[in-house]
């Protein structure tokens, strides 16, 4: 069984000092330092250099650090690559991906990155939904390793509106969620953009968990600590694993596919999750 990173809440912010050292010391799972939709042309570069700095300068703790770019058809683009991957950042995130080509220029720029180095990319045209097994199964053979939905830009793309609910997107979330599971790649729900909302917030959050994302992105520090909260075990899923691996370990079950639990069923896939959720928690 493979336990991956704790990703329950990333939160983008644009690449300015100021903005930087304040992320150092919030609760979020992953700091994504933009260089894109949250950066003004004239302040690209200045933006750029700051996040590499950052990277370089460390002090983010077990915090996963990504670098948003710009994509490679902007003037931008081909530099925040280059720079982005040799700063020490653990992951690149690669936006307006939509097609399989797409994902193995980002990778090929990456040629010169660390190994551990990842390539991550947005889930936000309205191509890149059309082809999400063709885009996951690129994950066997690049750096591709994680997707996050860009549900304001696809919107954007299909004059839809982003309603609480968000009933005109839910077939591409849980489509995102099967093809990234196929794949065996991460997957991080989009933002909700009323961060002052935050009971609109969880109730969105709650939503993304029901479809089995990892977690969800943010826009603002506030959205962390309900987001963490609603991404983590509870004490009723952890009583839960522990009483579905105790149950497979007596030895009246051994080599047995399904146990009675509490009163109810329990197979082999359940135990799987079960040892998912103990080894998750014990990374909080």
């Amino acid at each position: 069984m493979t336990t991956h990173k704790p990703r329950r809440s990333a939160l983008f912010l644009p690449a300015v000092p100021k903005m930087i050292a304040k992320a150092r010391d919030l609760p979020a799972d992953v700091i994504i330092l933009d260089l894109e939709d949250a950066v003004a042309p004239e302040a690209k570069l200045d933006a750029r250099a700051a996040a590499v700095a950052a990277c370089q300068e460390g002090g983010f703790g077990r915090r996963e650090l990504v670098i948003r770019v710009n994509a490679l058809d902007t003037p931008w683009g081909a530099e925040d690559l280059a720079a982005a991957a040799l700063s020490g950042a653990d992951a690149v995130l690669a936006p307006k991906v939509s097609t399989p080509a797409d994902i193995a220029e980002y990778d090929a720029a990456l040629v010169p990155a660390p190994a551990h180095v990842q390539l991550w990319t947005m889930i936000e045209t309205a191509a890149s939904v059309l082809r999400l097994d063709a885009l996951g199964a690129m994950a066997a053979t690049t750096r591709l390793s994680a997707w996050v939905m860009g549900t304001n830009d696809l919107a954007r793309e299909m004059r839809s509106v982003l309603t609480p609910g968000r009933l005109p997107f839910l077939p591409f979330l849980s489509q995102g969620v099967a093809a990234a599971r196929a794949h065996g790649l991460a997957i991080l729900d989009g933002v909700c953009n009323d961060f002052r909302d935050l009971a609109a917030f969880r109730e969105e959050a709650e939503q993304g968990r029901l479809f089995g994302f990892d977690g969800k992105s943010l826009i603002h520090p506030d959205q962390i600590a309900p987001c963490n909260a609603v991404f983590s075990p509870s004490a009723a899923d952890l009583a839960w694993a522990r009483a579905v691996i105790a149950g497979f370990a007596a030895p009246e079950n051994a080599g047995k596919g399904a146990i009675r639990v509490d009163g109810k069923m329990a197979e082999l896939l359940h135990l799987e999750q079960a040892q998912r959720l103990i080894a998750m928690a014990a990374l909080l």
